[in-house]
């Protein structure tokens, strides 16, 4: 593994799309990119040849999609063993999941949420534990937006925590989906930030969504970051420190310049914080 981002580290989310403009992109553009394990694994050829040559050039972080933390099946222990191997060959600084699961049975092809219980805790964090076995390091789990709650027998707060405490794990705190989930299910979002253990953040994710309604926000990564979400991701600085921070960015990617302009904006949020 290479060493930790600094604080003071702002990214952006490594998709295919954009391959060849990352790999012409001026030096400094930005600190270090994203990129989902899940997408590139077993990809060689041309493509593997042009992601090989950017895990050369810049920090890489691996973001998860597939292993289903929260879900009921057994972990996948060959993908882990992949993924292992692909941190090492790509001498990924850190690697996250996220705090939801994503097949029972078969792929479900989506980020579904867990029940806030108690027994969900033991069992995802029991999960968390195998997986940061496997890997051989920590990892970190991010809050998810979701639209509907299964069960509720403890807050999201309470149930985040505790999860972090049992698995003893970091956080990757996404101010986007605190947001959203704040106007969807009728919370302050600056309160849920200032709630997070701030030890236990090691990055945060910066994203936009959909604004279906006044009260309705869809977690789409698919426009700019909405000047509320900007105002959040500030608070989060001033409450608990700066740190690493990434843009992403999955559906109607504009052309590069675009994004790093927002990655600009991190970094310039990230200065007024020093």
């Amino acid at each position: 593994m290479r060493q930790p981002l600094p604080a003071h580290s702002a990214g952006l989310g490594l998709r295919r799309a954009l391959l060849d403009q990352l790999i012409e992109a001026p030096a400094g553009a930005f600190d270090f990119l994203e990129c989902a394990p899940d997408n590139w694994i077993g990809v060689g050829g041309v493509l593997g040849d042009k992601l090989a040559t950017l895990a050369s050039r810049h920090p890489l972080s691996g973001h998860g999609l597939s292993l289903s933390l929260g879900g009921p099946d057994p972990l996948d222990t060959t993908f882990l063993r992949q993924t292992r191997d692909f941190l090492a060959r790509h001498q990924v600084v850190a690697y996250s999941e996220h705090l939801s699961y994503c097949s029972a049975s078969g792929h479900l092809y989506d980020l579904l949420p867990i029940p806030f219980t108690e027994a969900a805790v033991r069992h995802v964090a029991g999960r968390i534990a195998q997986v940061q076995d496997a890997l051989g390091e920590r990892i970190a789990i991010e809050n998810v937006s979701y639209y509907a709650a299964p069960f509720q027998a403890m807050g999201e707060i309470a149930f985040i925590e505790a999860v972090l405490g049992e698995a003893d794990c970091d956080l990757l705190l996404d101010v986007n989906n605190v947001y959203v989930n704040a106007i969807n299910h009728g919370y302050d979002p600056r309160a849920f930030v200032d709630a997070m253990p701030s030890a236990r953040i090691a990055s945060i994710h910066v994203a936009g969504h959909y604004d279906e309604a006044d009260d309705l926000k869809i977690d789409t990564h698919g426009a700019a970051v909405k000047d509320a979400v900007w105002d959040l991701l500030g608070h989060a600085y001033q409450r608990h420190g700066v740190r690493p921070t990434l843009l992403e960015r999955d559906f109607n990617v504009p052309p590069l310049p675009v994004l790093l302009a927002e990655v600009q904006r991190i970094r310039d949020l990230q200065a007024r914080f020093r």
